[in-house]
Protein backbone atom coordinates (compact mmCIF):
# COMPACT_ATOMS: atom_id res chain seq x y z
CA UNK A 1 0.00 0.00 0.00
CA UNK A 2 2.84 2.40 0.77
CA UNK A 3 4.24 1.97 -2.72
CA UNK A 4 0.84 2.53 -4.27
CA UNK A 5 0.26 5.66 -2.27
CA UNK A 6 3.64 7.04 -3.21
CA UNK A 7 2.59 6.92 -6.86
CA UNK A 8 -0.35 9.19 -6.17
CA UNK A 9 -0.23 13.00 -6.34
CA UNK A 10 1.07 14.19 -2.99
CA UNK A 11 -0.78 17.50 -2.99
CA UNK A 12 -4.21 17.89 -1.40
CA UNK A 13 -4.98 20.75 -3.78
CA UNK A 14 -7.41 20.20 -6.64
CA UNK A 15 -6.92 21.90 -9.99
CA UNK A 16 -9.83 23.47 -11.84
CA UNK A 17 -9.83 20.66 -14.41
CA UNK A 18 -9.65 17.98 -11.74
CA UNK A 19 -12.53 19.61 -9.87
CA UNK A 20 -14.67 19.44 -13.01
CA UNK A 21 -13.77 15.76 -13.37
CA UNK A 22 -14.62 15.14 -9.71
CA UNK A 23 -17.98 16.89 -10.06
CA UNK A 24 -18.83 14.78 -13.11
CA UNK A 25 -17.72 11.62 -11.32
CA UNK A 26 -19.96 12.39 -8.31
CA UNK A 27 -22.91 13.15 -10.62
CA UNK A 28 -22.37 9.94 -12.58
CA UNK A 29 -22.17 7.85 -9.42
CA UNK A 30 -25.41 9.33 -8.12
CA UNK A 31 -27.44 9.32 -11.34
CA UNK A 32 -26.26 5.95 -12.61
CA UNK A 33 -26.07 4.00 -9.35
CA UNK A 34 -27.83 6.06 -6.65
CA UNK A 35 -24.80 6.63 -4.40
CA UNK A 36 -24.56 10.27 -3.32
CA UNK A 37 -21.08 11.45 -2.30
CA UNK A 38 -21.75 15.14 -2.94
CA UNK A 39 -21.65 15.99 0.77
CA UNK A 40 -18.41 14.19 1.59
CA UNK A 41 -15.42 16.28 2.66
CA UNK A 42 -13.84 17.42 -0.65
CA UNK A 43 -10.19 16.74 0.27
CA UNK A 44 -10.96 13.24 1.53
CA UNK A 45 -13.09 12.43 -1.51
CA UNK A 46 -10.39 13.69 -3.89
CA UNK A 47 -7.74 11.52 -2.21
CA UNK A 48 -9.90 8.41 -2.46
CA UNK A 49 -10.88 9.04 -6.07
CA UNK A 50 -7.24 9.55 -7.02
CA UNK A 51 -6.41 6.26 -5.35
CA UNK A 52 -9.17 4.52 -7.33
CA UNK A 53 -7.75 5.99 -10.56
CA UNK A 54 -4.33 4.59 -9.66
CA UNK A 55 -5.52 1.19 -8.40
CA UNK A 56 -7.67 0.50 -11.47
CA UNK A 57 -5.27 1.99 -14.05
CA UNK A 58 -7.83 4.48 -15.36
CA UNK A 59 -5.39 7.22 -16.27
CA UNK A 60 -7.67 10.02 -15.11
CA UNK A 61 -10.84 10.67 -13.17
CA UNK A 62 -12.63 10.93 -16.51
CA UNK A 63 -11.42 7.42 -17.31
CA UNK A 64 -12.74 6.24 -13.95
CA UNK A 65 -16.11 7.84 -14.70
CA UNK A 66 -16.29 6.13 -18.09
CA UNK A 67 -15.82 2.72 -16.51
CA UNK A 68 -18.35 3.59 -13.81
CA UNK A 69 -20.96 4.42 -16.46
CA UNK A 70 -20.36 1.48 -18.78
CA UNK A 71 -19.22 -1.45 -16.62
CA UNK A 72 -22.09 -2.71 -14.47
CA UNK A 73 -19.93 -4.55 -11.94
CA UNK A 74 -17.40 -1.74 -11.52
CA UNK A 75 -19.57 0.26 -9.10
CA UNK A 76 -19.00 -2.30 -6.33
CA UNK A 77 -15.24 -1.69 -6.55
CA UNK A 78 -15.78 2.07 -6.56
CA UNK A 79 -18.01 2.02 -3.47
CA UNK A 80 -15.57 -0.27 -1.71
CA UNK A 81 -12.71 2.11 -2.48
CA UNK A 82 -14.60 5.23 -1.43
CA UNK A 83 -15.82 3.87 1.89
CA UNK A 84 -12.44 2.48 3.03
CA UNK A 85 -13.71 0.67 6.14
CA UNK A 86 -11.02 0.67 8.83
CA UNK A 87 -11.49 -0.47 12.41
CA UNK A 88 -10.32 -2.86 15.09
CA UNK A 89 -11.80 -4.60 18.09
CA UNK A 90 -12.03 -2.37 21.18
CA UNK A 91 -10.54 0.52 19.21
CA UNK A 92 -9.65 3.33 21.62
CA UNK A 93 -9.89 1.13 24.75
CA UNK A 94 -10.78 3.99 27.18
CA UNK A 95 -13.98 4.52 25.20
CA UNK A 96 -15.03 0.90 25.66
CA UNK A 97 -14.05 1.01 29.32
CA UNK A 98 -16.30 4.06 29.73
CA UNK A 99 -19.14 2.25 28.00
CA UNK A 100 -18.59 -0.71 30.29
CA UNK A 101 -18.40 1.30 33.50
CA UNK A 102 -20.61 4.34 32.90
CA UNK A 103 -23.17 3.48 30.23
CA UNK A 104 -24.06 -0.21 30.52
CA UNK A 105 -24.97 0.01 34.23
CA UNK A 106 -27.60 2.62 33.29
CA UNK A 107 -28.83 0.67 30.28
CA UNK A 108 -29.24 -2.34 32.55
CA UNK A 109 -32.38 -0.69 33.94
CA UNK A 110 -34.19 -1.19 30.60
CA UNK A 111 -36.02 -4.48 29.95
CA UNK A 112 -34.74 -4.46 26.35
CA UNK A 113 -31.68 -2.63 25.02
CA UNK A 114 -31.31 -1.44 21.43
CA UNK A 115 -27.93 -0.28 20.11
CA UNK A 116 -27.23 1.18 16.69
CA UNK A 117 -23.67 1.13 15.45
CA UNK A 118 -23.58 3.23 12.28
CA UNK A 119 -20.71 2.75 9.84
CA UNK A 120 -19.86 -0.70 11.17
CA UNK A 121 -17.12 -1.35 8.58
CA UNK A 122 -16.00 -4.98 8.93
CA UNK A 123 -17.86 -5.51 12.19
CA UNK A 124 -15.06 -5.45 14.75
CA UNK A 125 -16.68 -2.82 16.97
CA UNK A 126 -20.09 -4.49 16.76
CA UNK A 127 -18.57 -7.72 18.06
CA UNK A 128 -16.72 -5.71 20.72
CA UNK A 129 -20.07 -4.34 21.89
CA UNK A 130 -21.48 -7.87 21.97
CA UNK A 131 -18.62 -8.96 24.24
CA UNK A 132 -19.21 -5.98 26.57
CA UNK A 133 -22.90 -6.82 26.79
CA UNK A 134 -22.15 -10.51 27.37
CA UNK A 135 -19.75 -9.77 30.22
CA UNK A 136 -22.28 -7.38 31.77
CA UNK A 137 -24.98 -10.07 31.63
CA UNK A 138 -27.04 -7.97 29.22
CA UNK A 139 -26.56 -9.67 25.87
CA UNK A 140 -29.68 -11.83 25.96
CA UNK A 141 -31.93 -8.76 26.23
CA UNK A 142 -29.99 -6.59 23.81
CA UNK A 143 -30.01 -6.13 20.06
CA UNK A 144 -27.32 -4.43 17.99
CA UNK A 145 -28.10 -2.93 14.59
CA UNK A 146 -24.74 -2.70 12.80
CA UNK A 147 -25.15 -0.77 9.56
CA UNK A 148 -23.06 0.32 6.62
CA UNK A 149 -23.73 1.22 2.99
CA UNK A 150 -20.87 -0.93 1.68
CA UNK A 151 -22.14 -4.45 0.84
CA UNK A 152 -18.63 -5.92 0.78
CA UNK A 153 -17.94 -4.60 4.29
CA UNK A 154 -21.26 -6.05 5.50
CA UNK A 155 -20.42 -9.46 4.06
CA UNK A 156 -17.09 -9.51 5.89
CA UNK A 157 -18.74 -8.31 9.10
CA UNK A 158 -21.35 -11.06 8.87
CA UNK A 159 -18.65 -13.71 8.47
CA UNK A 160 -16.66 -12.52 11.48
CA UNK A 161 -13.36 -13.84 10.07
CA UNK A 162 -10.22 -11.72 10.44
CA UNK A 163 -6.45 -12.06 9.95
CA UNK A 164 -4.75 -13.71 12.92
CA UNK A 165 -2.06 -11.02 12.86
CA UNK A 166 -4.59 -8.62 14.41
CA UNK A 167 -5.33 -10.81 17.43
CA UNK A 168 -2.43 -9.59 19.58
CA UNK A 169 -3.39 -5.91 19.25
CA UNK A 170 -7.06 -6.69 19.80
CA UNK A 171 -6.27 -8.73 22.91
CA UNK A 172 -4.30 -5.81 24.32
CA UNK A 173 -7.19 -3.44 23.51
CA UNK A 174 -9.62 -5.79 25.22
CA UNK A 175 -7.59 -5.93 28.43
CA UNK A 176 -7.15 -2.14 28.47
CA UNK A 177 -10.92 -1.82 28.02
CA UNK A 178 -11.44 -3.76 31.26
CA UNK A 179 -11.96 -7.23 29.79
CA UNK A 180 -12.94 -9.88 32.29
CA UNK A 181 -11.53 -12.88 30.44
CA UNK A 182 -9.14 -13.60 27.59
CA UNK A 183 -10.19 -12.40 24.17
CA UNK A 184 -9.15 -15.82 22.87
CA UNK A 185 -12.20 -17.21 24.66
CA UNK A 186 -14.31 -15.50 22.00
CA UNK A 187 -12.69 -16.84 18.85
CA UNK A 188 -11.19 -19.94 17.28
CA UNK A 189 -7.94 -19.83 15.33
CA UNK A 190 -7.14 -21.78 12.19
CA UNK A 191 -4.31 -21.30 9.76
CA UNK A 192 -3.77 -17.54 9.52
CA UNK A 193 -7.27 -16.46 10.52
CA UNK A 194 -9.47 -16.16 13.57
CA UNK A 195 -13.23 -16.67 13.52
CA UNK A 196 -15.31 -15.01 16.20
CA UNK A 197 -17.73 -17.16 18.18
CA UNK A 198 -20.96 -17.13 16.20
CA UNK A 199 -23.04 -16.81 19.36
CA UNK A 200 -21.85 -13.19 19.43
CA UNK A 201 -23.69 -12.64 16.13
CA UNK A 202 -26.98 -14.02 17.42
CA UNK A 203 -28.29 -10.63 18.52
CA UNK A 204 -26.59 -8.53 15.84
CA UNK A 205 -28.40 -7.45 12.68
CA UNK A 206 -25.98 -6.40 9.94
CA UNK A 207 -27.94 -4.21 7.53
CA UNK A 208 -27.57 -1.69 4.73
CA UNK A 209 -28.17 1.92 5.76
CA UNK A 210 -26.89 5.09 4.13
CA UNK A 211 -26.35 8.07 6.42
CA UNK A 212 -26.57 10.38 3.42
CA UNK A 213 -30.12 9.43 2.40
CA UNK A 214 -31.82 7.04 4.82
CA UNK A 215 -33.87 7.98 7.86
CA UNK A 216 -34.71 6.80 11.38
CA UNK A 217 -35.44 3.08 11.61
CA UNK A 218 -35.29 2.32 15.34
CA UNK A 219 -35.43 3.80 18.81
CA UNK A 220 -32.00 3.23 20.29
CA UNK A 221 -30.63 3.45 23.81
CA UNK A 222 -27.09 3.85 22.51
CA UNK A 223 -25.82 5.08 19.13
CA UNK A 224 -22.18 4.71 18.14
CA UNK A 225 -20.72 6.29 15.02
CA UNK A 226 -17.00 6.61 15.36
CA UNK A 227 -14.57 8.10 12.84
CA UNK A 228 -17.20 8.50 10.12
CA UNK A 229 -18.26 12.14 10.48
CA UNK A 230 -14.71 13.35 9.81
CA UNK A 231 -15.25 12.39 6.16
CA UNK A 232 -18.47 14.44 5.84
CA UNK A 233 -19.02 18.07 4.99
CA UNK A 234 -20.53 20.29 7.71
CA UNK A 235 -24.11 20.08 6.31
CA UNK A 236 -23.93 16.28 6.13
CA UNK A 237 -22.48 16.12 9.64
CA UNK A 238 -25.43 18.14 10.90
CA UNK A 239 -27.89 15.92 9.04
CA UNK A 240 -26.31 12.81 10.48
CA UNK A 241 -26.20 14.13 14.05
CA UNK A 242 -29.87 15.10 13.76
CA UNK A 243 -30.60 11.55 12.60
CA UNK A 244 -28.82 10.16 15.65
CA UNK A 245 -30.66 12.61 17.93
CA UNK A 246 -34.01 11.52 16.52
CA UNK A 247 -33.08 7.85 16.86
CA UNK A 248 -32.26 8.04 20.57
CA UNK A 249 -34.74 7.55 23.38
CA UNK A 250 -34.77 10.22 26.04
CA UNK A 251 -31.69 9.64 28.18
CA UNK A 252 -30.04 7.61 25.42
CA UNK A 253 -26.31 7.81 24.77
CA UNK A 254 -24.29 8.94 21.76
CA UNK A 255 -20.66 7.95 21.19
CA UNK A 256 -18.59 9.64 18.49
CA UNK A 257 -14.99 9.29 17.36
CA UNK A 258 -12.23 11.01 19.27
CA UNK A 259 -11.73 13.54 16.47
CA UNK A 260 -15.44 14.37 16.22
CA UNK A 261 -17.67 16.61 18.28
CA UNK A 262 -21.21 17.85 18.84
CA UNK A 263 -20.00 21.35 19.70
CA UNK A 264 -21.28 23.25 16.66
CA UNK A 265 -24.21 21.02 15.69
CA UNK A 266 -27.80 22.35 15.88
CA UNK A 267 -28.76 19.40 18.12
CA UNK A 268 -25.98 20.07 20.65
CA UNK A 269 -28.33 21.92 23.01
CA UNK A 270 -30.32 18.73 23.56
CA UNK A 271 -27.31 16.72 24.72
CA UNK A 272 -25.34 16.77 27.94
CA UNK A 273 -21.66 15.84 28.03
CA UNK A 274 -20.88 12.60 29.82
CA UNK A 275 -17.17 12.55 28.94
CA UNK A 276 -15.85 15.29 26.65
CA UNK A 277 -12.44 13.76 25.75
CA UNK A 278 -14.07 10.41 24.93
CA UNK A 279 -16.93 12.07 23.01
CA UNK A 280 -19.70 10.50 25.09
CA UNK A 281 -22.99 12.38 25.27
CA UNK A 282 -26.46 11.83 26.69
CA UNK A 283 -29.67 12.94 25.00
CA UNK A 284 -32.04 15.25 26.86
CA UNK A 285 -35.70 16.00 26.24
CA UNK A 286 -37.27 14.09 23.40
CA UNK A 287 -40.11 15.06 21.02
CA UNK A 288 -43.42 13.31 21.58
CA UNK A 289 -43.04 11.13 18.50
CA UNK A 290 -40.71 10.39 15.62
CA UNK A 291 -41.19 9.02 12.13
CA UNK A 292 -39.92 5.48 11.79
CA UNK A 293 -39.33 5.98 8.12
CA UNK A 294 -37.66 2.76 7.09
CA UNK A 295 -37.33 -0.79 8.33
CA UNK A 296 -33.76 -1.99 8.06
CA UNK A 297 -33.73 -5.53 6.74
CA UNK A 298 -31.15 -8.01 8.03
CA UNK A 299 -28.12 -8.53 5.84
CA UNK A 300 -27.57 -12.01 4.46
CA UNK A 301 -24.50 -13.19 2.54
CA UNK A 302 -26.45 -13.14 -0.73
CA UNK A 303 -27.52 -9.50 -0.38
CA UNK A 304 -26.18 -7.12 -3.01
CA UNK A 305 -26.62 -4.16 -0.69
CA UNK A 306 -28.01 -0.68 -1.35
CA UNK A 307 -27.05 2.84 -0.45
Amino acid sequence: MAAALSAMPASNSVSELEQIELDLFVQALKRRHGHDFSQYAPASLARRVRQLVHDHHCGSISGLTTRLLHEADFVALVVQGLSVPVSEMFRDPPVFRALREQVLPILASYPQITIWQAGCAHGQEAYSLAILLDEAGLYERSHIFATDFNPDALRRAYEGIYPARDAQLWSRNYQEAGGHRSLADYYSARYNFIKLDQRLRRNITFASHNLVADKVFCEAHLVLCRNVLIYFSAPLQNRTLTLFHDSLVRGGYLCLGLRESLDFAPVAADFSVLDAPLRLYRRGNRPASIELARTVLPFTPNDTGSS
